[in-house]
């Protein structure tokens, strides 16, 4: 009896395999397991708010933390771009200081200064990105240090340009009324952050430039074999994240008035956590910019209830450094690596093949093989673990010169 029972479960296995293509299903899965863990620990993080810290999802509570967390956000999936390129910017918190400060001197108080100041800070947001990205990508030098070097200059700027500004007044009204100006009943900042990360999402996903993009991040040898022009990715993701260091600023002056000397200091760390508890690979090439964008409300949630309960400022520190440890053992990679490995065991491996075998003869084409995709990944990973790029075997194929 248990032998037919076995043998009527597999066929309802292969059946069910036949009716929802388990080729493809099953290298979804192993792609999207890596993202899986934030979405999961926001809504405990929302239950756990709700019964030990109700305060922290008040109306008031909210009114500013979905301005704040929009800041964090635009400024994680500025950093997520770097980081799927290989790299990292740690001159964005010193840009946000230096553009927000921008932002008051240019305008002067003045709504009808407002449109050209925010031109004006995003001018020197482009040169603030190239110049970063020219010395990695170009000069060869390591992101780390660059980065690192430009914010400590960018502090400075600050300081200077500030001694002709202490003076002057605010961020015009109109500035603060939009970022605090409700469409639905919630903040068009959070509204403009939420359709700026679909934007990303779509591009990155259903763009042959989206798809270049994160090959570069991937293999870059891969890709400059493949004639991808590797140089302009990253230089562009430089750019972009120096982009959303300004517009970070932009709407981080509209909710303090005025910025002070330096604004931008609470939100270097915060975004690369968040895009880190977000599920991107460190080694470069994938990431999610809707996984990431929840990643920044979690890490604003977070703080915000740990303020409600009374944490003081010294432990939320440690708070957050033990989240980003948990969120590194409970990795995406660590998920799809175990996938993976599951994908790659003979029993599984076996099924795969009788359920795509009889989707064959029923005339069902399924192109995706799950246990090729795990082979890949598997062979990425152990190589980026012992320091070194993926083989271009483990990547994808497909025409990414379109």
């Amino acid at each position: 009896m248990a032998d037919a029972g076995s043998v009527s479960g597999s066929s309802g296995i292969l059946r069910a395999a036949r009716g929802l293509g388990l080729g493809r299903l099953l290298s979804s899965l192993l792609f999207a397991s890596r993202f899986v863990t934030i979405w999961v620990a926001a809504g405990l993080l929302l239950l756990a708010s709700q019964l030990f810290a109700p305060a922290t999802l008040s109306s008031t509570s909210w009114s500013s933390l979905l301005p704040l967390g929009s800041v964090v956000a635009v400024v994680a999936l500025g950093q997520m771009l770097v980081l799927m390129v290989g790299g990292i910017d740690l001159s964005i918190g010193a840009s946000i200081s230096l553009l927000a400060n921008i932002l008051v001197g240019v305008s002067h108080g003045d709504n009808d200064r407002l449109a050209y100041a925010v031109l004006v800070v995003l001018f020197w947001a482009v040169v603030i990105g190239l110049v970063n990205g020219l010395l990695v990508a170009v000069v060869g030098l390591n992101p780390i240090i660059v980065t690192l070097a430009t914010g400590l200059v960018l502090l400075g700027v600050t300081a200077e340009y500030r001694l002709g500004t202490a003076y002057s007044p605010s961020v015009p009204d109109a500035l603060a009324d939009v970022v605090f100006e409700k469409a639905l009943g919630i903040s068009k900042a959070f509204w403009f952050v939420l359709a700026l990360a679909i934007a990303l999402t779509l591009v990155l996903r259903s763009t042959p430039a989206g798809r270049r993009f994160q090959v570069v991040g991937a293999n870059r040898t891969a890709a400059w074999m493949a004639g991808i022009r590797v140089t302009v990715y990253v230089v562009f993701a430089y750019v972009a994240a120096a982009v959303a260091a300004g517009t970070a600023g932009i709407i981080l002056a509209g909710i303090v008035v005025n910025p002070g000397v330096n604004p931008g200091a609470a939100y270097l760390l915060g975004p690369i956590a968040a895009v880190i508890l977000a599920g991107a690979a460190l080694t470069g090439g994938l990431a999610s910019p809707m996984s990431t964008w929840v990643a920044a409300f979690f890490v604003q949630v977070l703080s915000q209830m740990l303020k409600v309960v009374g944490i003081s400022n010294a432990s939320q520190f440690v708070v957050f450094g033990l989240a980003i440890i948990l969120g590194m053992l409970i990795s995406g990679d660590r998920i799809s690596d175990g996938i993976g490995w599951l994908l790659l065991k003979p029993g599984v491996r076996r099924l795969i093949e009788e359920g795509q075998a009889a989707a064959g003869a029923d005339g069902i084409d399924h192109a995706a093989e799950p246990f090729e995709v795990a082979e890949a990944h598997s062979s990425a990973s152990s190589s980026a673990r012992r320091g070194g790029d993926p083989s271009p075997s483990g990547t994808r194929s497909g025409n990414w010169n379109e």
